[in-house]
């Protein structure tokens, strides 16, 4: 029996979380500052509809970040600045997990973080779920598991997707079976239902997350990325992961609704292949944001997108994010509104 509830995304929110872009290793030179440039019209488009809580690292870049938004007309009584310094921008993965007990108390789950294997340092960004719990006077639930927010979809519902290519990868929890993993999942999700999807795609350094393959869009509906060049590396494995998509059949026996996007022509920096896909993007209360690459393919995902949603679907650029090998949902965690079912 599952104890706790985790919304879908496109439920109402009460804020998003990000962690300010601060670290030039990251993106250096001029990127950096291109990226924080985006990363500000991100922030003033979801203050549109919700609170938005920024990670930052100093005084400095909090007293910056506040003068910037003012003089872009931003709403900034709508944004909270918590000093909480981070290794790193990528939210999705390192912060807050919000979830529901079954008396509709909010909670947050402190998954332990170790930056995809131990890839980069992750000291820092492994104690935020615990700083965000004492300053929000939440409950901190810690199930003694390594787990990423990219690395799982959920539909609210009790389905759940994820990759047996990072879940089960044995940099990440390796006295765990796939079983403990699933138990960990049920419980903490509410997942009573887990579809195993393959390999991710070609540049991605956290061994396959879901966030850039597939995702939901309502209970019962999975937008999922294709690769039609046959010669593209991404094209085997992405058929084999809509093929899975296809066998499956929610608990009440319906298959799921299947809407495919392109994915965008290769992008490259110094030579290697990056994590370019238009699944990466987030479900906020004003609307739904989406990379864009600076290719033809973005305005046909942009229109498939707008045909899934009640709400708008903004287009934002993303060559300088991607660079860092993620973009708008990997920055991004949602806090969900009180819960209603109880």
């Amino acid at each position: 029996m599952s104890a706790y509830h985790f919304p879908a995304e496109w439920e109402r929110h009460r804020a998003t979380w990000l962690s300010w872009p601060h670290n030039a290793e990251t993106w250096p030179g001029e990127r950096l500052a291109r990226v924080q440039s985006v990363y500000s019209e991100f922030i003033a488009f979801l203050a549109q509809g919700e609170d938005v809580h920024v990670c930052v690292p100093d005084v400095a870049t909090a007293t910056a970040l506040q003068h910037a938004l003012h003089e872009e007309g931003v709403h900034t009584e709508r944004i909270w600045l918590h000093l909480f310094p981070t290794n790193d921008a990528w939210c999705r993965d390192h912060g807050p997990c919000f979830v529901f007990d079954e008396g509709g108390h909010k909670c947050i789950v402190n998954w332990g973080f170790n930056s995809w294997g131990g890839k980069y340092p992750y000291e820092l960004d492994d104690q935020i779920p615990a700083r965000v719990a004492e300053a929000q006077v939440l409950r901190l639930l810690e199930p003694a598991m390594i787990l990423e927010g990219g690395s799982i979809e959920v539909n609210g519902a009790g389905c759940l997707l994820t990759t047996t290519t990072c879940l089960l990868a044995p940099t990440r929890n390796p006295e765990m079976s796939k079983e403990d993993i699933e138990a960990a999942l049920q419980k903490y999700y509410g997942a009573d239902q887990i579809v195993w999807l393959g390999e991710g795609i070609a540049g991605d350094d956290t061994d396959g997350h879901i966030d850039d393959i597939a995702r939901f869009v309502a209970a019962d509906h999975v937008v999922t990325v294709v690769e039609d060049n046959p010669d593209d590396d991404n094209h085997k494995p992405l058929q084999e992961n809509l093929e899975k998509l296809q066998s499956v059949r929610l608990r009440d026996g319906r298959p799921l609704k299947i809407t495919t996007l392109p994915m965008p022509e290769p992008v490259y920096a110094e030579g290697l292949r990056l994590p370019a896909s238009y699944a990466n993007f987030y479900i906020a209360n004003a609307g739904v944001v989406m990379p864009l690459f600076g290719c033809a393919q973005d305005e046909e995902a942009l229109d498939i997108l707008c045909g899934c949603f009640d709400r708008p679907v903004v287009g934002l650029p993303a060559r300088d994010l991607v660079y860092g090998l993620g973009t708008f949902h990997c920055l991004s965690q949602q806090e969900p509104a009180v819960r209603k079912d109880v």
